[in-house]
């Protein structure tokens, strides 16, 4: 790989374990338009998956609706800092990246979310920029996320690098020619070639394109 400038991390599965808030959320909606319950594993596997319709699958509607976006976005902003954590290692990790890259989060949520869970997990200082799906046309997996991030920042794309855990990760960085790595702690598990699966690995990694 080129020697790179730039980490993007995705947010949700990467850096946060907000397993219980997504999968409490969407179970709200769920419940609130007369669906039973989602098991959490089948609907976390399912969050990232870019070969399904996600409000069909989750929702049994061909596109979000007006009621479904008004219930995920009241009850997610009421509860979006519980029982969230850093996956393990991450703090360190963040520390230690701020020092020899500048860094970035590119993420589905909302850019209003992601400060929120960033400031309240005390990790929002070691980022230069954050973009959330409310700032740009199309969400990942398509590449506009960090395409938007590469232009703000004024970094090409060769020396920048895309940290997720998800497909729709993979397919924006491979739509914009930009290197990516996949982590195994997240959502979905992955069993390709060069899939980091703990932190200590990953900063390596890391280190090794300074």
């Amino acid at each position: 790989m080129t020697k790179k400038q730039l980490i993007i991390f995705d947010m949700d599965g990467t850096l946060i374990d907000s397993g219980d808030v997504i999968s409490n959320t969407i179970n709200y909606v769920r419940t609130n338009i007369g669906l039973d319950i989602m098991p959490k594993n089948e609907l976390l596997t399912n969050l990232n998956n870019p070969d399904i319709n996600s409000s069909e699958f989750f929702y049994g509607t061909s596109a979000f609706t007006d009621e479904q976006t008004e219930l995920f976005g009241k009850y997610y902003h009421e509860n979006c800092i519980k029982d969230i954590l850093l996956y393990n290692g991450i703090k360190e990790l963040l520390e230690t990246m701020s020092k020899h890259f500048i860094l970035s989060i590119a993420t589905n949520a909302s850019v209003e979310f992601a400060r929120k869970m960033t400031e309240y997990l005390n990790i929002d200082h070691y980022f230069e920029y954050i973009v959330g799906s409310n700032q740009v046309k199309v969400a990942k997996p398509h590449p506009e996320m960090l395409l938007n991030t590469l232009e703000s920042l004024n970094i090409k794309v060769e020396h920048s690098i895309l940290i997720g855990d998800s497909n729709k990760d993979k397919n924006a960085a491979v739509s914009c020619g930009m290197d990516y790595l996949l982590v195994n702690w997240g959502f979905t598990q992955h069993e390709e070639d060069g899939v980091i699966n703990n932190a200590d690995a990953l900063n390596k990694k890391l280190l090794s394109l300074r």
